[in-house]
């Protein structure tokens, strides 16, 4: 691919879910580095269907594998629960002024545990909550010059305070790094001041 066309593949790579975000649990488990079980001391305790629920807002840059911003966006996000199952409901915004508008649906299992799945998302979402943070690998189907592109994401969050969460997810494509997306969630109303 000439530098143009990365460029090009690269800046439509920053249309990342926040979740923010499938390879199959044993991608999660084959990486090496840390692992989502090093934080389990860590506080605040993330409770994923706390904080993903109401209206949450984001904002992020894309990098590229040199390390220069080549995207920045934000998001705004409706969240809801019920039971197990939850909707994230993320409208994107983009610098250059395009929009985008993706759909999380997840399942909550045992034990920290998640599933999800979206339109652009080939197969299914997993992850794993342990103390503040939560790791969630998944698979995006991306239209780069008239061909689909299938590129892995390791998404890291941590939970800051009631309301804010960092998240850095790294992009890949055939184990290639290809950039980092960077992204900064408040939550509107504190989980403290969170209904019961």
């Amino acid at each position: 691919m000439n530098p143009i066309h990365r460029r090009t593949a690269l800046t439509r790579l920053a249309a990342l879910p926040v979740l923010p975000v499938v390879a199959a649990t044993p991608f999660l488990a084959g990486c090496a580095g840390p692992q989502v079980q090093n934080y389990a001391q860590e506080k605040p305790q993330l409770d994923l269907r706390s904080y993903f629920n109401g209206t949450l807002d984001a904002w992020g840059v894309f990098t590229d594998r040199s390390g220069q911003v080549v995207k920045r966006f934000s998001v705004v996000m409706d969240c809801r629960w019920q039971g197990n199952e939850g909707v994230l409901d993320e409208a994107f915004v983009y610098s250059d002024g395009t929009t985008q508008r993706r759909i999380w649906r997840l399942q909550a299992g045992a034990n920290g545990a998640y599933t999800g799945r979206a339109d652009d998302v080939v197969g299914e979402a997993s992850g794993q909550v342990s103390g503040n943070a939560f790791r969630w690998g998944y698979t995006l189907a991306l239209p780069v010059d008239g061909r689909v592109w299938q590129v892995d994401f390791d998404d890291w969050m941590y939970l800051m305070d009631d309301r804010v969460m960092l998240n850095k997810a790294t992009m890949r494509k055939w184990g290639v790094r290809l950039g980092e997306v960077t992204l900064s969630f408040t939550r509107r109303t504190p989980l403290a001041a969170q209904p019961a």
